[in-house]
């Protein structure tokens, strides 16, 4: 990277998405690209980090980049306004509720798959052109340790989650000649984001995380901590590190 490098964070207006935002300006970025689907949202995200990072350029970009219109339209604006995409971070989906198979109606699962996968390949996939012009570039996708471990209404998610795990190994391997890395970070529960609180207060799956939550002995992530590891990914600490699924879980699981 350069000394004065580039972030885009695709669902990078709430959550996990606007904690690693703050975490890459934390870093070091002197220009961010948020996207979101939500406009109020994304300008009330817009402002917390320049009032925490006055002297940083924050621009938002609005739409579903689950859509491949969309993802092109995002990482062109990005590069229009900042000149360069020195890192990009997909935070997309992730955000259905565990539910077994059976209650999932077949109408429902190309939605699923949409939303947690279709968009970090997408965006992934219309980042290169500019990493690849300028010689290099860092690629973080947010997945889940579903795409790890198989887990009790999780069969759909899980299946979305090992796609952004196994599409960015190979984007790892594709892209290194290019001086383009690519990783995963693989979180279980995360505190902090709208989503934990409907997981912990949904019957079903409020139940089968408060399990989880008892394995975390190292103490549950918060999107925080989440957000450094990003950062660190994202550097040049971690020059060397690409095709990672790097588990963030306090315990909950080894792999």
């Amino acid at each position: 990277m350069t000394n004065e490098w580039t972030a885009v964070v695709c669902g990078g207006t709430a959550g996990i998405g606007l904690a690693c935002a703050e975490a890459l300006l934390a870093a070091g970025a002197v220009s961010v690209v948020i996207n979101g689907r939500d406009i109020e949202r994304a300008e009330r995200a817009r402002i917390q980090l320049l009032e925490r990072y006055p002297h940083a350029k924050v621009h938002s970009v609005i739409g579903d980049a689950s859509r491949p219109d969309m993802a092109a339209r995002v990482m062109q604006t990005a590069a229009d306004a900042m000149g360069r995409i020195d890192v990009l971070v997909n935070s997309t989906g992730g955000n259905d509720l565990p539910r077994l198979l059976n209650e999932v109606t077949t109408q429902e699962i190309p939605a699923i798959l949409e939303r947690c996968l279709f968009a970090q390949i997408l965006c992934s996939h219309a980042a290169l052109p500019f990493m690849r012009e300028q010689g290099g570039g860092a690629i973080i996708n947010i997945a889940s340790d579903a795409a790890k471990i198989p887990t009790p209404g999780e069969s759909v998610i899980g299946a979305a989650m090992a796609g952004i795990v196994m599409f960015t190994r190979g984007l790892a391997i594709e892209e290194k000649r290019h001086g383009i890395r690519a990783n995963i970070v693989t979180p279980s529960i995360t505190t902090g984001t709208d989503h934990y609180e409907r997981v912990m207060a949904d019957p079903f799956a409020g139940r089968m995380f408060a399990k989880a939550h008892d394995r975390a002995k190292l103490g549950v992530v918060a999107k925080e901590e989440l957000a450094d590891l990003v950062a660190f990914l994202a550097s040049p600490a971690a020059k060397k590190i690409t095709g990672q699924a790097i588990s963030i879980t306090g315990g909950i699981s080894a792999l």
